[in-house]
């Protein structure tokens, strides 16, 4: 089942086993009951650790991996390839022995979790975003005993699919009941679990020269120019990864001709982590202030961070399009990611709203599944490139609608019809579909800043070459700036040009304070500021005011 290469890299993770485990798999006489057995056999016979048994289960076909004469409270139902195989190779290192690689603050309120708790995720192999979700549910079983988490792959179990009207992935349940829909952080997991995760060591901590709000390639960019200056750096966010993460195939990062978003971010990710750089996950800054020499960065915990200057790094959402029953139908047939969700279509009649790249990029890849696509584009012609449209009219079960004007999305439990006026003639439409895919472009992540600092009309914050924004010691940098180009390169340079700009002005913040401190002589004094002035007005405003 596995081919060569796919063996050689496993090899190596096998090598990593600690201790003994049990392939425990339920089995039939279907088809995808001899998958799974060729799938668990060729693994096990790779490792003398691994042994493999026969069990039955309460889903079938399922395996669940324990360490000899215990049980680990982890299944998998359905064959964990494509994103999954990921967090099935996690799962049997883990489950071995070998540490999750989470903090240890985090990992002793997992330990204390007293409830007992189930979790059902239900994924799909093709999506990018189930894997955060399902690895951060075994981690929480295997540090818990009180916890156990079964992943079932939808594609085998689609009757659960159906009957629990599951239209978007991953969707998870805790005993029973719907818990949570879409991408998680293993922090946002255990904080909807046991309440609100105040940090204690939040409260004590000392002012940063550099601190950076944000998680996504702009803000790893920056915190890692802005460490290695060899200035106090600090990173503030709700998670790493952005919007990179819901980006399957990027083929123009320079240096490599394909990789994944998810793939990309865990290796930025280590990348920052390899700095000393203190970074606070699952924080959501709410406010911005200068006050006297620093510059104060509100939290929703109430908490306040100081530092002397700021890099603004929040990057942008999917814009919504603001019609009747998107709200309500969100996860129950709206939904903005067609690579995790596509597969839920499959033989439906599914709308695409949008006409750039996203949007035909996506009814491309979903015409390969749905029995029919339609896209709907609000001007008269696509946005998207000439070579993405040529591909699309090339597909005889995709109807392009121009000039469409979506006005309303209805349905009962979930979509059933999507209603749009023509531009041209007023006249109102409507279509019998199961699903609409939203991709009509991103919205900058800055309405905590309204009011603060200078934006554009389209809510983007105004910054200098060197990133500075109108407020002296604050920078900012990709996706949410008025920069024209919205790229995951041109993020990166971004956020290395903010900290450059940002470290610059730590040290003339530390030129004035040592002037103003040894002031004697007012001619010598004068001399500096002008000096300042004339390299960069900004930092003479930023002296100005000490």
């Amino acid at each position: 089942m596995l081919d060569k290469e796919t063996k050689q890299n496993l090899e190596q993770y096998l090598a990593l086993i600690e201790s003994p485990i049990v392939f425990s798999v339920s089995l039939d006489n279907s088809e995808n009951s001899q998958k799974l057995a060729e799938f668990t056999k060729e693994i096990a016979e790779m490792s003398p650790k691994i042994s493999w048994e026969k069990r039955d289960s309460m889903r079938t076909p399922s395996f669940s991996i324990n360490p000899v004469g215990k049980e680990s409270g982890i299944v998998f139902a359905g064959i964990p390839l494509g994103h999954e195989f990921s967090s099935f190779l996690l799962a049997m290192l883990q489950i071995s022995g070998r540490a999750p690689k989470i903090s240890e603050s985090l990992s002793l309120k997992i330990k204390k979790i007293t409830q007992t708790l189930h979790f059902d995720s239900y994924v799909s192999l093709t999506c990018h975003n189930c894997p955060d979700v399902v690895q951060a549910l075994n981690i929480l079983a295997v540090l818990n005993p009180n916890i156990t988490h079964t992943m079932i792959e939808g594609g085998m179990f689609q009757k659960e699919i159906d009957d629990k009207k599951i239209m978007a992935v991953p969707t998870v349940f805790l005993n029973g009941e719907e818990f949570s829909s879409g991408r998680m952080t293993i922090e946002q997991i255990v904080e909807k679990i046991t309440g609100p995760l105040i940090e204690e060591e939040l409260f004590e901590k000392e002012p940063y020269d550099v601190l950076v709000i944000g998680g996504g390639p702009a803000a790893s960019s920056a915190a890692i120019y802005a460490a290695r200056k060899g200035i106090r750096t600090g990173l503030v966010a709700d998670s790493f990864g952005g919007q990179v993460v819901e980006t399957l195939g990027i083929e123009n990062m320079i240096g490599t001709s394909y990789t994944e978003g998810p793939k990309l971010m865990q290796q930025v990710e280590s990348h920052v982590r390899s700095y000393p750089i203190d970074i606070m996950m699952n924080q959501q800054a709410v406010s911005l202030n200068k006050e006297q020499h620093f510059i104060n960065i509100g939290l929703a915990n109430g908490i306040s961070l100081k530092a002397k200057t700021a890099i603004i790094a929040t990057g942008a959402h999917w814009r919504s399009i603001n019609v009747p029953g998107e709200k309500e139908f969100k996860n129950k047939g709206i939904a903005y990611c067609p690579h995790c969700d596509g597969p839920l279509f499959k033989g439906k009649e599914i709308a695409v709203i949008g006409g750039g790249n996203s949007g035909v990029e996506a009814a491309i890849d979903l015409a390969g599944l749905a029995k029919h696509v339609y896209v709907l584009e609000f001007l008269p012609e696509l946005k998207a490139d000439q070579i993405l449209q040529d591909k699309l009219v090339s597909l005889a079960n995709v109807t392009v609608i121009k000039h469409a004007a979506t006005k309303e999305i209805s349905g009962t439990n979930q979509v059933e019809s999507l209603s749009y006026i023509d531009r041209r003639t007023m006249e109102m439409h409507t279509l019998a579909v199961s699903g609409v895919f939203i991709l009509v472009g991103l919205l900058p992540n800055t309405d905590w800043l309204d009011g603060t600092i200078e934006m554009n009309p389209r809510n983007e914050i105004v910054t200098e070459k060197n990133g500075a924004t109108n407020i002296p010691g604050v920078f900012a940098a990709g996706d949410c700036t008025d920069s024209p180009y919205k790229q995951i390169i041109v993020s990166m340079g971004s956020g290395a040009t903010a900290a450059l700009g940002a470290s610059d002005a730590h040290l003339s913040y530390e030129d004035c304070k040592k002037s103003e401190s040894g002031k004697k002589d007012g001619d010598k004094n004068f001399v500096t500021i002008l000096f300042v002035f004339l390299n960069n007005r900004f930092f003479f405003s930023f002296s100005y005011i000490l």
